[in-house]
């Protein structure tokens, strides 16, 4: 049998709002994606960004410059509807608040935001605001624990200017929208480096069958992780091709600093029938899909992973006792699959949207420089192939 090596034309889809992705690159990855290849190809799932970006030079406490933002996933859209979840630390250098009822319930009763590791604080406040504004709860009484993840970018941001606002996360809320979303240097992802390059937001998903049933899966990343030597893509490791080439710039970096420091916060949503303890075990499998690439769960990472599902719409309920509907644990591999393969075309995504970017005091994070990773893609017949 013969192959042929095809390397694709960089042509903007849809879902990249007009800049290149992965595999728009010739980038080859397993699995069959959805419609966008994104975390809204879930039924009801959206997605809004606050992006805050000012002011360039010597950092001024206070006055930026500021590359920060804010990124608000709602598992149901508007629709107060709590889902079945479950979340996973691979290393739990960072935050995600409200993880404790998840545990506990079985339940994530509200959106999930993303931000900076500063900002935590604010954006949970302003989601309860906006849940009174927005009459979210019909009770008279309620009490909630809003989700919300951070990850560092303070070698980039003024991150201790605070500037994320409650306007902000008003924004990424009311933003929110299904179909195709952007990705890179955007919300809480605006300020983040992966892997020795430029990072920030990302997604990717999975379509598959099991059985006579036809499930999504998706999942998005707010990516800020990884050493450089490490980069891996389709198997390759460019990581070590790319060592003297594009080095971020640091200037005033804490002796403690390590390479490889930082965080990452995947959120994984599908439509298949899972219950909590199920969800669990999705979330363990993201750690698969950031080894992949190159993480190593450093000590100096939060690495902190959420799943939900969105199948069993009448299953929250606060009086009534509920049949749900429960997909086999010997059935489960093809999610596992999926997640993986989502995972790490979602870092991939990221990077490769992603646009350099200077921050305070001068530091710049370089982006993926993509002629000369097709260069190294080529080199070891990797690029996409087809066969006759």
């Amino acid at each position: 049998m013969k192959y042929l090596v095809l390397l694709l034309l960089v042509i903007p889809t849809a879902a990249s709002a007009q800049k290149p992705r992965a595999r728009d690159l010739g980038i080859p990855f397993e699995g069959t994606p959805g419609k966008n290849n994104a975390i809204t190809d879930v039924s009801g799932v959206e997605v809004g960004y606050s992006t805050i970006i000012s002011g360039q030079g010597k950092n001024v406490l206070g006055k930026g410059p500021v590359r920060t933002g804010v990124t608000a996933i709602l598992p149901r859209g508007r629709t107060n509807n709590p889902v079945y979840a479950n979340w996973y630390s691979l290393n739990g250098n960072g935050e995600m608040t409200g993880t404790t009822w998840i545990t506990e319930s079985g339940f994530l009763e509200t959106p999930v935001m993303i931000t900076n590791t500063n900002s935590v604080g604010v954006v949970r406040d302003a989601v309860l605001k906006w849940f009174v504004d927005k009459g979210w709860y019909k009770e008279d009484f309620w009490y909630t624990y809003p989700v919300v993840a951070e990850t560092y970018d303070g070698f980039l941001n003024d991150i201790y200017g605070f500037h994320v606002k409650e306007e902000h996360t008003y924004e990424a809320l009311n933003s929110a929208t299904s179909g195709p979303i952007k990705e890179g240097n955007v919300g809480g992802g605006t300020g983040m480096m992966c892997l020795g390059f430029k990072g920030g937001t990302g997604t990717a998903s999975r379509v598959f069958k099991i059985k006579d049933a036809t499930y999504t899966l998706g999942v998005l990343v707010q990516s800020n992780f990884g050493a450089k030597r490490n980069l891996t893509i389709a198997g390759v490791p460019v990581g070590q091709e790319l060592k003297d080439t594009l080095n971020t710039v640091f200037k005033g970096a804490p002796a403690y600093r390590k390479e490889g420091d930082g965080s990452i916060i995947v959120v994984v949503a599908t439509d298949a029938p899972l219950l909590p303890h199920q969800l669990k075990r999705i979330a363990a499998r993201v750690a698969i899909g950031v080894g992949k690439v190159g993480g190593r769960g450093e000590n100096g990472s939060g690495d902190i992973f959420l799943a939900f599902s969105t199948a069993n719409p009448a299953a929250f309920n606060r009086m009534e006792t509920k049949q749900v509907e429960q997909l086999p644990n010997d059935q489960i591999n093809p999610l596992f699959e999926a997640t993986v393969q989502a995972v790490e075309e979602a870092i991939i995504n990221a990077m490769v949207a992603a646009e350099t970017m200077e921050g305070i005091n001068g530091n710049k994070a370089n982006a993926l420089p993509h002629k000369k990773v097709i260069s190294i893609l080529k080199k070891y017949n990797r690029t996409v192939i087809a066969r006759e």
